[in-house]
């Protein structure tokens, strides 16, 4: 008969090494997410709860790579992630006095799994939410109540397989085909194995444990089988519709929102995917689609705590997302829960990996090359003239892990290597370990909580020291780049690849946005890879080339009744002696004429297709386009 959890408990955290922190302790300092400050502490607490709680080791260490890869979150989305474990806080209001709580209008389906490990384990809330033992002590609780409901064996020398069901329940999904899914990525990491330096230092390995799971006892939940709907998603994630509003909001047709009718992919195509973070919680950006005020929409929305999926506009119509409307007419746009200054805290592993799977579907339906120049950031998308650039958004942001979602896409960053190539680089600084200085998230000014960026700076000179390079779309001063977290000014992204200028010792320069920009890029510990592809060079006898945030069709395409869209370039120089890597060299030439609410409206809902050909380049953090007219394609050695 299990003893008291109480006496459990205490039993635990004297084998483990470890004291639960006081709650008066953890409020001195918020930063503290986790007790023990030894890499090893995480690997004792998961043992010391798997003994106490009679769960396999493995499984529960399984799980919560699935869910966290075990990394400590803080918590901070209104429904909840909490620790390695990622309890749930479906009742959160407002714990970290930023006032992000929603009680009262949380979705359906959150599951208040904080609460429940705190009854199960007699512990506080506030002691799982912030102490490693706690928390994990909390999940394994979970676990076990499951396994006992379910009236399977408990025992920490348990087949692993015949807790399938339970970790399916774990996943908080009410739907079977998710709830699997989650399950089968737990049963893969726990038959594979594997190992991680967490985000706070902690080092936990994996072994691979030869296991048969049970998938059998999945029908034991009860679960939906489906979710009804016109929902356009993968079967293996949570997904639901709800349409996003599409209204008359005056006698005018062309008053209303919010988004246009299309018949995508037929025309225009469908060529790219956009990731954005909602800057705001689920529920208020479910709201804000479906406010008949607000002139925004997007096609889906993930949930941070469970990578529930809603999906607001078909894909065949074009949603107002990107801010440049011929990247509208050519995206589907995801924006993710959470906010770019925070980061991790709320891009939650079973966000990453629902997206990742919404994602690959979408590549599939529409053939859409799964890589850095088709899957992009919204702080990619250029803008469409000179007076839009500064005002262009810079989500998700320097903290979205793009070489973890590149793995989970199963287009690793790091594939396509040249050893030969001195042309062309891919820039991959790793993640975690790459903590570049990033200011003002809370407090302009202030250094921000150091947590894995997705970028490198770039420096007016091969020296540390130097001055960041400047952004004249940002600064037309032509005063240097800065810190601030979001100044993409001088920030090259991980996956992203450029031309290089010059190569300098351990730095190497790349053209970027008209100018070089230097970085730190030592053989021993390199933060860019050699690539093999093409880049563009001004024709012979242009002294610069012209280049565009769109790629519009020229005069003579446009019929009667359609007014001609200037072809405006934007205000960086593409001078001769620069090169620009491509990203694409099949761009499509239009412009979707849709100004109008009726489908029945003359000249309108209309597809101008252009003679004139473009090519997407890397010019800078955005990328851009530029008039195959105006350059020569050279493929780089």
């Amino acid at each position: 008969m299990r003893r008291s959890v109480a006496a459990l408990g205490a039993v635990a955290a004297v084998a483990a090494g470890l004291a639960l922190a006081s709650p008066t302790a953890q409020a001195a300092d918020p930063s503290a997410a986790a007790t023990g400050s030894d890499p090893a502490s995480r690997e004792r607490a998961f043992a010391a709860a798997a003994s106490e709680y009679g769960v396999p080791r493995s499984l529960l260490e399984a799980v919560s790579y699935a869910q966290t890869r075990w990394d400590f979150h803080p918590g901070h989305s209104t429904s909840g992630g909490y620790g390695p474990m990622h309890l749930v806080d479906a009742d959160l209001g407002d714990v970290d006095g930023k006032g992000l709580g929603e009680a009262s209008t949380q979705p359906e389906g959150v599951t208040d799994t904080l609460a429940e490990a705190a009854r199960l384990t007699g512990l506080s809330e506030e002691a799982l939410r912030t102490d490693e033992l706690a928390n994990i002590r909390g999940g394994a609780a979970l676990l076990a109540a499951e396994q006992e409901k379910l009236g399977l064996p408990v025992g920490a020398g348990s087949d692993p397989g015949k807790w399938y069901a339970a970790v399916a329940a774990g996943s908080g999904s009410g739907e079977e085909r998710s709830a699997a899914v989650f399950a089968d990525d737990a049963f893969t990491a726990l038959t594979t194995g594997a190992s991680r330096r967490t985000v706070d230092g902690k080092e936990v390995t994996l072994m691979a444990t030869s296991t048969t799971p049970q998938k059998g006892q999945l029908a034991r939940l009860g679960l939906e089988k489906a979710r009804p709907g016109v929902a356009e998603c993968p079967p293996s994630v949570d997904c639901e519709w709800i349409p996003a509003t599409y209204r008359q909001t005056g006698p005018s047709p062309t008053a209303y929102v919010n988004h246009d009718l299309a018949d995508r992919p037929r025309s225009p195509e469908i060529t790219s995917i956009v990731i954005h973070n909602t800057e705001g919680t689920y529920s208020s950006t479910i709201a804000s689609v479906q406010d008949p005020t607000r002139a925004v929409s997007w096609q889906y929305t993930l949930r941070s705590s469970d990578g529930h999926i809603a999906q607001h506009v078909l894909g065949k119509d074009i949603a107002w997302q990107a801010g440049n409307w011929y990247v509208n007419t050519h995206s589907i746009g995801l924006e993710h829960e959470g906010f770019a200054a925070t980061g991790a805290e709320w891009f939650s592993e079973p966000m990453y990996r629902s997206s990742a799977r919404l994602v690959t579907y979408l590549a599939d339906t529409y053939d859409i090359p799964v890589d850095r120049q088709h899957v992009f950031g919204h702080d990619q998308v250029p803008g469409t003239i000179p007076g839009t650039v500064a005002g262009m958004h810079w989500d998700p942001g320097p903290y979205w892990d793009w070489e973890h979602y590149f793995q989970l896409l199963g287009a690793p960053l790091n594939g396509h290597r040249s050893p030969t190539s001195t042309d062309l680089v891919r820039i991959l600084p790793g993640f975690e370990d790459n903590q570049q200085q990033v200011t003002g998230c809370a407090t302009a000014g202030v250094a921000c909580t150091p947590q894995g960026t997705n970028f490198v700076y770039l420096h007016q000179a091969p020296d540390a020291a130097s001055p960041l390079i400047p952004d004249v779309g940002l600064r037309s001063s032509g005063a240097a780049s800065t810190t601030g977290v979001s100044d993409i000014g001088a920030r090259a992204a991980a996956g992203v690849e450029y031309a290089v200028a010059e190569r300098q010792g351990d730095w190497t320069a790349i053209w970027f946005n008209g100018t070089k920009g230097w970085f730190l890029n030592p053989a021993t510990d390199p933060t860019a890879i050699s690539v093999t592809g093409s880049y563009v060079v001004p024709k012979a006898g242009r002294t610069s080339v012209p280049v565009y945030g769109r790629a519009y069709p020229e005069a003579a395409a446009y019929p009667t009744g359609i007014p001609v869209q200037a072809v405006t370039p934007l205000q960086y120089s593409f001078a001769a002696g620069q090169r620009y890597a491509v990203a694409d060299l099949t761009v499509p030439t239009d412009y979707y004429r849709a100004s109008t609410f009726s489908l029945d409206t003359p000249n309108d809902h209309t597809d101008v297709v252009g003679q004139d050909r473009y090519y997407q380049v890397s010019l800078g953090h955005r990328f851009a386009y530029v008039r195959a007219a105006d350059v020569d394609v050279v493929q780089a050695q």
